[in-house]
C-alpha cells in the first residue's frame, strides 16, 4: 500500500506550515487598511446626493482648493484617490503574500455555507448570481434609487426657492433639467467602477481572486446600468430644450466655460453604438461587429473628459487610468510572436496546439489566455482554457480548441494543410502566435477542495483535463493538494469526442493513481443510442504525424501580463501613478496658471493627454527595464527549452501519429470511466448519490460549458443545499465558462 490513502488527506500536516507572525500581521493590517479605505470611500458615495454629503463636499473643495492641483486635484484625491491607493496596497500585499498564498488560501475547517459559491439566482436575464453577486447587485440598485430619491429632495426643495417667479412650464423645464444633470452625476459614479472589471491584469482582481471571465459580467451589468443613465441624461435635456425651442442650437453648441454640449452627443452616440452592438442577439449575429464597435470606448472617454472639463472627469479617472495602464501591459506582451511548438487535429475534428513558454512563467490549471495568429487575422482575439498542469512541462502549455466559429474553422484548415503536406523526417516552417495572459484566479481553488464534481459539455473537458493531471502529478510528487474524491460528468454529442481524451495519460502520470484519489467518470453520449463499434472497444486511430516547428531558440510568451512579477507590476502602477501627478503638476506651473487657462473642455483634453503620457513615459520606461530583465532571466533557460522541444519533434519522427481514443476508459484503469448512450445527466440524482456516499463535507462542483449547462447545475445545486439533510453535503457552484 502506498504512503497516501484515499481517506486520507493529500496534503501532509507538516505542509501546513503557518506563515511567520511579521508576514502574517502585515498582510491582515493591508487588508484591513483596504477595507477601510473602500468602505470609507462607498460611503461617501452614498451620501454624496444628499444635502449633508454636498456640503461635505464643498467643504473639502473649499479646504483644498489653494493647492497646487486646485479644485481638479480636490476631487480626484477624494474621488479617484481611494482607487489608486487601494491598488497600491493591493500590491504590497501580493507581494508579501508571494507562493505562501497560491499554496494555503481559502483552506477550510469544516464544511459550511459560503456567500461566492451558493447559486442564488439560476435562470434570468443577469445568468446564474451568487449570493455575494446578489448583493452587490442589491446595493448597486439600492444607491440608484436613493441617489434619485436624494436628488429629487434637493431639485423640489431649489424650484420651491423660486416657485413665485416661474410659471408651471418653466419649472417644468427647469426640473427635466435638473434632473438630466443628477442623473448624468449618478452615471459617472457608476463610471467610476465600469473599467475595474475588464483590468485583465488587475492587481484589485487579483487581490480579490476574481479572474477576468466572471469579472467582464460585472462589467457587463454595470455597462448596461451606466448607459441607461447616461441616455436619460441626454434624453431629459433634449426634452427641455425642444420644450424652448432651442434644442439644435444646444446640441451644437461647444462653451468654453461649461459643459460643452456637441461633445456630450458624440460621447453619447458613440456610447450607444457600443451599447446596441454589446446586446446579446447580436453578439450571436454577429461578434466581430460587437468587438470592432467597443473599441469606440476611445471616442466615449476622450469626448466625455471634453464634455465635463478635467474637475468632473476626475470623479471616474481612477478606474480608466488603471484601465490604461493594464492596457497598455497588454499591448507590450503581444508585441512577441510566440512558437506553436506543435500542432494536430483530433480525430473529432478539435486542434491541438502546444506553445512554448518560459519556465519563469507562472500559472495555474485553470487559468486561460487570448490567442491571435497573424495568419488567420491580425485583429480578433480568442480566449481558450489552458488543457495542461503546469507541472506537465516547463516550456510548454497546451491548447484543446474546438471548431466552433469563422476563426477556428480557418485554424483547423491551415493546420490540416500542414498534415496533408507531412513528409517523413520533415520540420516544417514555424507557426506563431501572439498571446495574452495566462489569466485566471490567484490562487487554484479546485485544489482547495477535498471532493470534486467536475461537469463538462463537450469541449468544456479541457480545463478539467489540466485540473486532472494537477491532481496526479501533484499526488505522485506529494506536493500540497487536497482532492481525494473527483466525479467527472461529461456531457458529449458524438463519441468521436472521446479521444479529447487521448491528452492525459493517468498512469504514465501517477502509477497506480486509483490508490491514492478516488477517479469517477461519467459521460453521456447524448446523440448515439448505442455504441458505434462493438462492445463499445475502440480501435486506434491513425492519424499524420502532427505539425511540428522547427528547434527554436526557445521563443516563449512573455510574463509581462496575468500572473506575472508582482514586484515588476507594483513598480509599473506606483510609477504610472506617480508620473501622472508629476505631469498635471508641472503642466499647472508652467502652463495653466501663468496663462490662466480656463477653458473647460481643453482642460479636460490636457488631463487626457497627461494621463495617457505617464503611461506611455513613466510606465514604458518600467516596461523597457522589466523586458529586459525578462530576458535576460529568460536566456539561461533557452538551452534547456531548445532540448526539450529537440526531443519533443524527435518522438513524433513516424509517419503516422498514432491516436488512441481509449486512452483513458481502456488503458487507465476499466472501472473508472463509464459511457451511457441516448441520455442525459440527471443531476438530482448525480448529486444525491455523492451525498450518500460522501457524507456532511464540502464538495466543490465546477462547471465549463454553455449557459444552459450552468443553468440546470446551479437550479440542482441550490435544491440540494435548500433541502439538504443534516448529513448530506455542502455543494458549491463555481463557474470556468466564457460568456463575451
Amino acid at each position: 500500500m502506498d504512503d497516501y490513502s484515499v481517506h486520507q488527506s493529500l496534503i501532509p500536516h507538516h505542509d501546513a506550515k503557518k506563515a511567520p507572525f511579521l508576514v502574517s500581521s502585515t498582510k491582515w493590517i493591508l487588508k484591513i487598511l483596504i477595507w477601510v479605505i473602500f468602505v470609507t470611500w462607498v460611503a461617501f458615495i452614498f451620501l454624496f446626493p444628499t444635502q449633508f454629503g454636498g456640503d461635505m463636499f464643498e467643504k473639502w473643495i473649499r479646504a483644498t482648493n489653494g493647492t497646487l492641483f486646485g479644485i481638479t486635484g480636490s476631487i480626484f484625491l477624494l474621488l479617484s484617490g481611494p482607487v489608486v491607493a487601494i491598488a497600491f496596497l493591493c500590491i504590497a500585499h501580493l507581494i508579501i503574500a508571494g507562493e505562501e498564498e497560491f499554496h494555503h488560501k481559502k483552506r477550510w475547517n469544516r464544511p459550511k455555507f459560503r456567500l461566492w459559491t451558493f447559486p442564488v439566482l439560476v435562470d434570468g436575464p443577469l445568468g446564474v448570481v451568487s449570493a455575494s453577486e446578489l448583493i452587490g447587485v442589491l446595493l448597486f440598485v439600492a444607491y440608484i434609487f436613493w441617489a434619485v430619491y436624494s436628488y429629487t429632495i434637493r431639485n423640489l426643495s431649489l424650484i420651491s426657492e423660486w416657485e413665485w417667479d416661474l410659471s408651471f412650464g418653466q419649472r417644468s423645464i427647469w426640473m427635466l433639467e435638473l434632473t438630466g444633470l443628477r442623473l448624468g452625476m449618478i452615471g459617472l459614479f457608476c463610471l467610476a467602477f465600469l473599467f475595474l472589471p475588464i483590468a485583465r491584469g488587475s492587481v484589485l482582481l487579483r487581490f480579490v481572486d476574481i479572474p477576468f471571465e466572471h469579472a467582464t459580467r460585472y462589467h457587463v451589468w454595470l455597462g448596461h446600468l451606466t448607459m441607461i443613465l447616461f441616455t436619460l441624461h441626454g434624453l431629459f435635456y433634449v426634452i427641455g430644450w425642444q420644450m424652448q425651442g432651442i434644442l439644435i442650437d444646444q446640441l451644437l453648441e461647444w462653451r468654453d466655460v461649461g459643459v460643452a454640449n456637441l461633445a456630450g452627443v458624440i460621447s453619447l452616440l458613440s456610447g450607444l453604438l457600443m451599447w446596441v452592438t454589446s446586446l446579446q442577439p447580436v453578439r450571436r449575429w454577429n461578434f466581430e461587429l460587437f468587438f470592432y464597435t467597443h473599441q469606440l470606448y476611445v471616442v466615449f472617454v476622450v469626448f466625455l473628459a471634453l464634455h465635463v472639463g478635467d474637475f468632473i472627469f476626475t470623479i471616474a479617472a481612477g478606474g480608466i487610468f488603471l484601465f490604461m495602464l493594464d492596457r497598455f501591459l497588454r499591448f507590450w506582451q503581444s508585441r512577441r510572436t510566440v512558437d506553436v511548438i506543435s500542432a494536430n487535429c483530433l480525430p473529432c475534428g478539435t486542434v491541438e496546439l502546444v506553445l512554448s513558454k518560459p519556465k519563469s512563467l507562472r500559472y495555474n490549471a485553470l487559468s486561460f489566455v487570448f490567442l491571435q495568429i497573424g495568419r488567420l487575422s491580425w485583429l480578433q482575439w480568442h480566449p481558450f482554457s489552458v488543457s495542461s498542469s503546469p507541472l506537465d512541462g516547463k516550456y510548454h502549455m497546451c491548447f484543446l480548441i474546438k471548431v466552433l466559429g469563422t476563426w477556428t474553422d480557418k485554424l483547423k484548415q491551415h493546420i490540416s494543410n500542414k498534415l496533408l503536406e507531412a513528409e517523413p523526417h520533415r520540420i516544417y516552417k514555424k507557426i506563431t502566435a501572439s498571446v495574452e495572459g495566462p489569466y485566471g484566479h490567484e490562487s487554484p481553488y479546485h485544489l482547495m477542495y477535498e471532493n470534486l464534481i467536475l461537469v463538462a459539455g463537450g469541449i468544456g473537458i479541457s480545463p478539467f483535463l489540466a485540473i486532472l493531471s494537477d491532481v496526479l502529478h501533484r499526488t505522485h510528487q506529494g506536493r500540497p493538494c487536497l482532492p481525494r474524491n473527483i466525479l467527472v460528468v461529461w456531457a458529449i454529442k458524438k463519441s468521436d469526442e472521446l479521444s479529447l481524451f487521448s491528452a492525459i495519460d493517468m498512469d504514465s502520470i501517477c502509477p497506480n493513481f486509483s490508490s491514492k484519489l478516488n477517479l469517477e467518470i461519467l459521460t453521456y453520449v447524448t446523440r448515439e443510442s448505442e455504441p458505434m463499434l462493438e462492445d463499445g472497444k475502440f480501435d486506434e486511430v491513425k492519424t499524420k504525424r502532427p505539425y511540428a516547428c522547427p528547434v527554436s531558440k526557445g521563443i516563449g510568451m512573455s510574463v509581462l501580463v496575468g500572473t506575472g512579477d508582482n514586484v515588476w507590476a507594483g513598480i509599473y502602477v506606483i510609477v504610472s501613478a506617480v508620473g501622472l501627478v508629476i505631469l498635471v503638476g508641472l503642466l499647472d506651473v508652467y502652463y495653466i496658471n501663468p496663462y490662466g487657462i480656463i477653458t473647460w473642455w481643453y482642460k479636460g483634453l490636457l488631463f487626457i493627454v497627461c494621463m495617457v503620457a505617464s503611461v506611455l513615459i513613466f510606465g514604458g520606461l518600467v516596461v523597457a527595464f522589466w523586458h529586459l530583465w525578462e530576458a535576460k532571466t529568460s536566456a539561461k533557460d533557452r538551452e534547456q527549452c531548445e532540448e526539450v522541444v529537440g526531443t519533443r519533434v524527435n518522438e513524433q519522427e513516424s509517419d503516422e501519429h498514432v491516436v488512441s481514443k481509449t486512452n483513458l476508459y481502456q488503458k487507465n484503469n476499466a472501472n473508472v470511466a463509464d459511457i451511457l448512450y441516448g441520455t442525459r445527466p440527471d443531476f438530482r440524482e448525480i448529486f444525491g448519490s455523492v451525498g450518500k456516499r460522501w457524507g456532511y463535507v464540502d464538495v466543490g462542483v465546477i462547471v465549463c460549458g454553455p449557459p444552459t449547462l450552468q443553468t440546470s447545475v446551479a437550479k440542482e445545486i441550490r435544491f440540494h443545499n435548500l433541502r439538504r439533510g443534516s448529513r448530506d453535503p455542502i455543494l458549491h457552484f463555481n463557474s470556468h465558462s466564457f460568456d463575451l
